[in-house]
């Protein structure tokens, strides 16, 4: 892993440690793996590579290692004498059990799954949360529990080709599998997420009724779909390229992609947060963390802050918890936040304890279903 990471210095408040660019794209999951296997190697970054009154902060790469530093360090700044460090890389539940076993701990928080952070907790690999420093009040959108807090949210929604649909859209899952009144081909994302509730949505059933998810009935639904599927990407950045080049005329996407690829397209390429699914990422905080555990739940109450997470909206796209930071925002930045009022009504929430339960054998039959 040592070759896949550069460090560079901007301003005297925050080191960040970013993935190469120019190595191929790797989701989440991907990501993941690969750091279970250097870190059976021993090939992480050791913590000396850090200086002792550094907080480290872990998160996937890529731009999050930027907009992390954007949002995050001058707050940090003033309420501390050392820098925090954006490391990208890749905080996997593999990840942390290794460091934590090993007592090789390098991360001080980490922004992850939060599916991951409940069987994280269950393990005993991330500390208990200090409530008397985090306020968990605060959380309007997302889980809150004694292992893990919302920290921003995200969504998946419908990306279409407005040039085909503009006057009649699609405006919910049903719609997205209607394919006699939208014809074309469609796009699933690979590593499951949103796409069994999606399904059961497409299929009639109503999002108070989602959980627990009926996994027979939404791969069948799928599997109808099937042939209306040109691919199920894998990056942020092919669905992009697969609506931008008309390869497909709608698919599900994350907000952040659709709203880059509508900007590219000169609105071309539009979507809806009609029905979008919501997840939120968390904070957790590895067992042992080098920083101490009292410096990371400040950090953790730091980025609470309405201020901060506007400035996250801002730099990331990634919608506030705290409600309290969206009247903070532009009225363009409103019109795209995921937790703004007018498209937090129209959305549904992910409910991670179902995925913290049945992830790994739902994973397993959906894959099974869209490689066959």
């Amino acid at each position: 892993m040592t070759n896949r990471i550069s460090t560079t210095k901007k301003g005297n408040e925050m080191t960040v440690m970013k993935p190469d660019r120019n190595l191929p794209a790797m989701t989440r999951r991907q990501f993941g793996l690969s750091a279970i296997a250097a870190a059976a190697a021993g090939a992480f970054m050791p913590r000396s590579v850090f200086a002792a009154d550094q907080l480290v902060v872990a998160n996937w790469g890529g731009d999050a290692v930027t907009a992390f530093e954007q949002a995050f360090a001058e707050p940090w700044g003033k309420l501390n004498s050392g820098k925090l460090v954006v490391d990208g890389g890749g905080p996997s539940e593999g990840a942390i059990k290794t460091q934590v076993d090993s007592g090789a701990v390098r991360w001080d928080v980490c922004d992850g799954e939060m599916y991951s952070s409940y069987r994280l907790g269950k393990e005993d690999l991330v500390e208990k949360l200090d409530f008397n420093v985090i306020d968990k009040n605060l959380v309007g959108f997302g889980d809150v529990h004694d292992f893990g807090i919302a920290n921003y949210v995200y969504s998946y929604v419908i990306a279409f080709d407005a040039a085909k649909f503009g006057g009649d859209p699609p405006k919910s899952w049903a719609d997205f599998w209607d394919v006699k009144k939208y014809p074309g081909k469609r796009a699933l994302y690979k590593w499951m997420s949103a796409n069994l509730e999606i399904a059961l949505l497409a299929d009639g059933v109503k999002p108070e009724e989602l959980y627990p998810l009926d996994l027979d009935r939404a791969l069948a639904k799928i599997a109808e779909l099937k042939p209306h599927i040109l691919t199920h990407w894998e990056t942020g950045a092919e669905s992009q390229q697969l609506l931008r080049d008309g390869e497909i005329v709608m698919g599900q996407v994350w907000n952040t992609r659709a709203e880059l690829v509508k900007k590219q397209t000169s609105g071309q390429i539009d979507y809806t947060f009609d029905q979008a699914v919501v997840s939120p990422s968390v904070w957790f905080v590895p067992k042992g963390n080098p920083a101490g555990r009292d410096a990371a739940m400040r950090f953790i109450r730091m980025t609470q802050e309405p201020e901060v997470q506007a400035k996250l909206m801002e730099v990331y796209g990634m919608g506030p918890v705290n409600p309290a930071a969206n009247a903070l925002l532009s009225p363009e930045l409103q019109k795209i936040s995921p937790t703004a009022p007018e498209n937090i009504e129209r959305s549904v929430s992910m409910q991670n304890q179902w995925y913290a339960e049945n992830y790994g054998q739902a994973l397993d039959k959906y894959t099974a279903l869209i490689s066959g």
